[in-house]
């Protein structure tokens, strides 16, 4: 596993940076913009994620650790591979998409070229819950908060998860239910969702 790299970039483009480590010129894909746009001469040091497939061997890189974080929890979203994950950290900084996640809007997502409505709705249900232990933080060095609300639905989620639902099925429940009108508190969330889930099994 190669977990960082660190030379000079020897050259780069839209969306990738070759590196000499070593002696040897390792191409790096990376999110376009100012990682994209070093210029030859320059040091640099990405930490890295190797992506094996049986035709391939595809190192992508990230000048933060918070970005490669959000990188590995994007790519085990079905339907999102690396390239995506890659498309969506070239548009959003890892705070947005926490951001983004922690409202349920998935309108950030379906700016990036290659994802569609349905892709982009399925990132924030299958990313909440996941960044908050990351402790990735904004601009201005504040962790972005849950609102009232998505903390409230994380906990009856987590809650129908303990009673053996699965925790994509437990989430659209919830939701399904917040949209139904039920009355925002952890009981009566709860069991509003759990009598949609146990409607759906019948």
């Amino acid at each position: 596993m190669i977990a960082s790299l660190r030379g000079e970039v020897l050259a780069s483009g839209a969306g990738w940076v070759v590196l000499g480590v070593g002696g040897v010129g390792m191409r790096v894909e990376v999110p376009s913009g100012r990682t994209a746009q070093r210029t030859p001469g320059e040091q640099l040091f990405l930490h890295t994620s190797l992506i094996v497939r049986e035709d391939s061997l595809t190192l992508y890189g990230f000048e933060t650790e918070a970005e490669l974080a959000v990188f590995g929890v994007l790519i085990g979203v079905s339907g999102v591979g690396p390239r995506s994950g890659l498309g969506v950290l070239s548009e959003l900084s890892p705070a947005e998409i926490v951001r983004a996640v922690a409202s349920e809007d998935d309108k950030p997502f379906r700016k990036v070229s290659g994802i569609g409505p349905k892709t982009a709705k399925l990132i924030t249900v299958s990313l909440a819950g996941k960044l908050s232990a990351l402790d990735i933080q904004d601009d201005a060095g504040q962790v972005p908060q849950l609102a009232p609300d998505e903390a409230l639905t994380e906990a009856v989620t987590e809650g129908l998860q303990g009673l053996g639902w699965g925790e994509a099925e437990a989430r659209q429940a919830v939701l399904d239910a917040r949209d139904a009108g039920a009355e925002m508190t952890n009981a009566q969330l709860l069991r509003s969702a759990l009598a949609l889930l146990q409607r759906g099994r019948r």
